[in-house]
């Protein structure tokens, strides 16, 4: 209701909203009040401009305010009144609580890591216990390392394509879980870094006692910390321990959360340690409820206006406004703003209004859908709400999810049948909750699939990858980590012809490679990246076949095939047949030497990233002709190479800043 004063003063117009204020003012009669509905014209008021009547009219809204916010959530007086209460009550009764500080007993699970499934060195295994190297810096075998870092993976023709609508907020590229012995109220997380800091990017817990008998049926996550990816300027170890909010639940189960993308080197972690206490602390039992002055607003009923789409003409008629100027805006246009938001402010919006609905569960908004970054929070009925806006989905991220029964196989099966028809690429790297029947669904319901990634699911049964074998017009296929055997995997090369990216990375199940390598040649011979990381039983006959066959290959990565030998002229004859070569990975072979260096300066020219690291019998003079005849080389790893020292790689980098040249050190 508004009130004109004819008389010029400092308020020419004053707005008064509420009951308590039209009975303060009491200048209103009574029949103009229960007509003021029906008018079409604000009536005018005299009123005096005397500033104790303004002042009046504004402290009996404000005493109308406080009482609605009182009845909503109480007084200050009383909160401080109760706590001080509940606090004198329970400090004779309760026991001084003691902070507990406990070690990981137990790595549960992790996305990926630099050794191998059969040792130690470079293991998330050596995350438990306390630590072995902290507070020495360098490059420690006893470590926690990540399989990869930087930049130079995503740069790669094998990397995928990032998914839209992935929420600038999620940064996370790799996990580890940890579980304590004791549950606790955390007050301090620490993690010990030993070498290239800066990786972790968000820490958690969960309600889950890993070690409980009886687990509950809800599992929450909670964030500790997080924070964006940070580039540390020096190597050195550190004890990382941020700042941590406080839970409302004990705790011994740990996520940690890295992002190795800022990094100039591998990271590695020492240990983790865990602070907490075993009883509750008092002051985080009772929050006080406190008055926002942001948040002085009337409840939602009285707010609501059935006539707020409808503005009043100069002739007394009602125009329909509907939904004001979206309607005046074509369709494409509303579909390309709607694109730019996160899944989860999409699905708000859907509850705003008809129009908004209609854009925002319209299918062609769900051809690609990232879940990953929502992994804490999926479940059967997630993938059930939003089933049936995916009936055009093309490329789907359910990776991390489902994992402590969060999805089913029958929640699963039914997402799948209802849109997999015309899927073209499924990650489900770390997806605990795969079986058998899951890939048989992925099989039968989704023909025209051409990427999987089932990286980490080393929990399926081997029989299970024989299913792999039905999706014929596969191009990439990840199974790093996996229990595949060789008889699957033959089998998968049988059929699957089309095969442009194959990560065989650390699989131990699969016999002999030289058998895999002269399949791979005769089948898919438009290969163009191939990953055998830590694959011990490749020969040099093997990878003769492989070469001969697969011409096309830009990338391939040998790195820990112990078994290859420089002295049979296995990688010279590599480099003349494999001249589209992009990136070779030769770590960790001791035998590579300068003729092999010198080959492939000789044949390779668009050689973009090599790695040598511990070879005896590379010199300064091949890495500098190496350097000259490869001008398009970004990353050259030359680490623990017994005649490359850090003088030499000094001399180098001068000479060729472009190249990121690496050199690991043990202090």
């Amino acid at each position: 209701m508004c009130f004109w004063s004819r008389e010029p003063c400092a308020f020419q117009v004053l707005y008064v909203a509420g009951p308590v204020a039209c009975a303060v003012l009491g200048t209103i009669p009574r029949a103009r009040r229960a007509s003021g509905a029906a008018s079409q014209k604000p009536h005018p008021v005299h009123c005096s401009p005397d500033p104790l009547f303004l002042m009046l009219t504004l402290l009996s809204m404000f005493y109308y305010i406080c009482l609605r916010r009182r009845s909503r959530s109480g007084t200050r007086g009383e909160a401080l009144t109760s706590r001080r209460a509940m606090e004198s009550g329970q400090r004779a009764t309760l026991p001084i609580s003691v902070e507990v500080e406990q070690y990981a007993k137990e790595v549960l699970d992790f996305s990926s890591h630099y050794g191998s499934e059969n040792s130690m060195s470079y293991t998330m295994w050596n995350l438990a216990g306390m630590p072995n190297v902290y507070p020495s810096s360098g490059d420690f075998t006893q470590t926690a390392v990540f399989r990869a870092y930087g930049v130079w993976w995503e740069q790669c023709a094998s990397a995928p394509l990032p998914f839209r609508r992935t929420p600038k907020a999620f940064h996370s590229q790799d996990y580890i879980e940890l579980a304590f012995e004791e549950p606790v109220y955390p007050t301090a997380v620490e993690v010990l870094e030993t070498y290239h800091p800066g990786a972790i990017v968000q820490i958690m817990a969960c309600s889950l006692n890993p070690f409980s008998q009886n687990p509950p049926t809800d599992v929450r996550w909670e964030v500790l910390w997080a924070e964006e990816p940070t580039k540390v300027l020096t190597p050195q170890a550190r004890q990382f321990s941020p700042s941590i909010k406080q839970l409302s639940f004990p705790t011994n189960l740990i996520r940690v959360e890295v992002n190795s993308s800022l990094l100039k080197y591998y990271t590695e972690l020492d240990a983790v340690v865990l602070r907490g206490q075993k009883e509750r602390p008092i002051l985080s039992r009772y929050r006080m409820p406190r008055i926002d002055i942001c948040d002085l607003r009337d409840s939602d009923e009285e707010l609501s206006d059935p006539g707020a789409s409808f503005r009043q003409a100069g002739d007394g008629k009602h125009i329909n406004l509907g939904n004001g100027y979206f309607d005046k805006l074509p369709y494409e246009l509303i579909q390309l703003i709607v694109s730019h938001l996160t899944l989860p402010d999409l699905c708000r919006l859907t509850q705003t209004c008809k129009l908004l609905s209609q854009h925002c569960c319209d299918p062609l908004q769900y051809i690609q859908l990232s879940l990953q970054p929502y992994w804490a929070r999926l479940s059967d009925t997630s993938l059930s709400h939003l089933q049936g806006r995916c009936t055009l989905l093309q490329r789907l991220n359910l990776s991390w999810t489902g994992n402590r029964g969060a999805l089913t196989l029958t929640g699963f099966s039914s997402f799948m049948k209802a849109c997999g028809g015309s899927l073209v690429g499924l990650e489900l790297s770390c997806c605990h909750f795969l079986s058998e029947p899951c890939l048989e669904v992925i099989s039968q319901t989704c023909p025209g699939l051409q990427e999987l990634n089932l990286s980490s699911c080393d929990r399926l049964h081997p029989q299970a990858f024989t299913h792999i074998s039905k999706l014929t017009r596969l191009r990439r296929l990840v199974l790093y980590r996996t229990r595949i055997e060789q008889t699957a995997m033959l089998r998968i090369l049988t059929f699957c012809i089309e095969l442009r990216h194959l990560n065989l990375g650390s699989c131990v199940m699969i016999e002999d490679y030289d058998v895999v390598a002269s399949m791979l040649a005769v089948r898919c011979r438009s290969l163009r990246s191939l990953d055998l990381w830590r694959c011990r039983s490749l020969s040099e006959r093997g990878l003769a076949e492989l070469a001969a066959g697969c011409r096309l290959l830009e990338e391939l990565d040998l790195g820990w095939c112990s078994t290859l030998q420089s002295s049979s002229g296995c990688f010279q004859h590599l480099a003349r047949n494999l001249q589209c070569l992009r990136k070779l990975f030769l770590t960790a072979n001791r035998t590579v030497c300068d003729s092999d260096i010198e080959e492939l300066a000789a044949n390779c020219p668009a050689l973009q990233h090599l790695d040598i690291l511990g070879t005896r019998m590379v010199s300064s003079s091949s890495l500098r002709k190496l350097l000259q005849a490869c001008p398009k080389l970004l990353l050259l790893d030359v680490s623990f190479c017994a005649q490359v020292d850090a003088r030499i790689v000094q001399e180098l980098c001068g000479l060729f800043p472009n190249v990121a040249i690496k050199k690991s050190f043990t202090q």
